[in-house]
């Protein structure tokens, strides 16, 4: 069985790739330090977003799903929804014009 990494240190290594191609990210909610479930907010300053959570596909490979897609407004409501079952979930919010947020690099899989 391969090791997992905490959450807390995923989510700061994520941090630090996107700071290194000049993409700003911030932590919006800090869940549980070990095992949190970690969701991604892409923010494409137009008014909408994207959030993306981790999943698994049907080989039991890590892979990013889309949870919500629309109105930033919208994608909002439905994190703050899925913190009210689960305060421990981080919430790491992307702002990129471009849509970019390294997800499909490798290493940023799990």
């Amino acid at each position: 069985m391969t090791p997992r990494l905490t959450s807390d240190f995923w989510v700061h290594a994520y941090l630090r790739r996107l700071s290194l191609v000049n993409i700003p990210a911030f932590i919006t909610a800090k869940g549980d330090a070990t095992a949190g479930a970690i969701i991604v907010k892409l923010n494409t300053l137009d008014g909408n977003a994207r959030a993306f959570h981790r999943s698994y596909d049907l080989d039991g490979n890590r892979i990013w799903v889309t949870l919500a897609d629309g109105v930033e407004g919208d994608v909002d409501a439905s994190l703050a929804k899925q913190r009210s079952f689960d305060p421990d979930i981080w919430v790491i919010e992307v702002e990129d014009r471009q849509g970019r947020h390294l997800l499909d690099e490798d290493g940023l899989s799990g």
